[in-house]
């Protein structure tokens, strides 16, 4: 009787190998979620993903499946090789690994300065395989921003100014980060460059960063952007910045808008 081998949840860390994390991912795959997925994150011609592929497995498998990866350090080089996978859910299982691994670099007992640095850069290098929103979104705070959080931020303004949506994209919630940690000058610095972008996608994050401002850092700060700014926001950008205010509020600020 052939030996089975164990699976990766039973072994120890040291010993996973980045085969196994996508083969784990190959395992889960489900034709009917990679249909439903499909058309939610735009695959079809004229979509904003079209394109990419997907295999049909749901980000809240993928956290789960990727926990016993989480503390095997598994070599940078093929991790980078990993996500130039043309497979969508391997590429998102990598960034959420990375952001979890610069995370943890980034904690005062696990400081790893060297590893922090060599994530970022691999992540800038990678761009063109960060091509949809929840590939971005469950990266770019971590690893773009928490790298630039004690350093200069122009990479920030060289990506918001990217003819890349996915970029735009990353610039604006790496500043999640920012705010999290009480700063949020960039935030409403960057969502000053994107009042004209035509993308609803980056008015939705724009929008979302300006809202969590607004909550954790300053809510003055955040109506005084609106009182200069709402005449000219997108509707969409308007819209999510203004979700948490009373409904007055909000009215007051939508009829900037007509």
């Amino acid at each position: 009787m052939a030996h089975r081998a164990e699976p990766p949840r039973h072994r120890r860390a040291a010993d996973l190998s980045t085969a196994e994390l996508l083969a784990s991912i190959d395992a889960a795959a489900d034709p009917a979620v990679a249909e439903i997925l499909a058309g939610y994150f735009k695959l079809g011609p004229g979509g904003y993903g079209h394109g990419d592929q997907m295999i049909g497995v749901k980000l809240s498998t993928i956290r789960g499946l990727i926990k016993p990866f989480q503390r095997a350090d598994l070599p940078l080089t093929e991790l980078e090789e990993a996500l130039h996978s043309p497979i969508h859910e391997h590429r998102l299982a990598v960034l959420c690994l990375l952001a979890d691994r610069a995370a943890r670099s980034l904690k005062p007992r696990t400081a790893n300065p060297d590893e922090v640095t060599a994530i970022y850069q691999l992540y800038l290098r990678s761009t063109a395989y960060i091509n949809n929103w929840d590939l971005v979104d469950c990266s770019a705070s971590e690893v773009v921003g928490g790298y630039l959080l004690d350093k200069p931020r122009d990479d920030l303004y060289t990506l918001i100014r990217s003819a890349s949506l996915w970029e735009r994209r990353i610039a604006l919630v790496a500043t999640h980060l920012f705010i999290r940690a009480g700063e949020s000058a960039d935030t409403y610095a960057l969502s000053a460059l994107v009042l004209d972008d035509r993308e609803d996608l980056i008015h939705k994050a724009s929008g979302w960063m300006l809202r969590e401002a607004g909550k954790r850092v300053s809510e003055t700060e955040l109506l005084a952007f609106l009182d200069k700014h709402a005449a000219v926001m997108p509707r969409t950008m308007l819209r999510y910045a203004i979700e948490h205010f009373a409904p007055e509020v909000r009215k007051h600020y939508l009829a900037f808008r007509r």
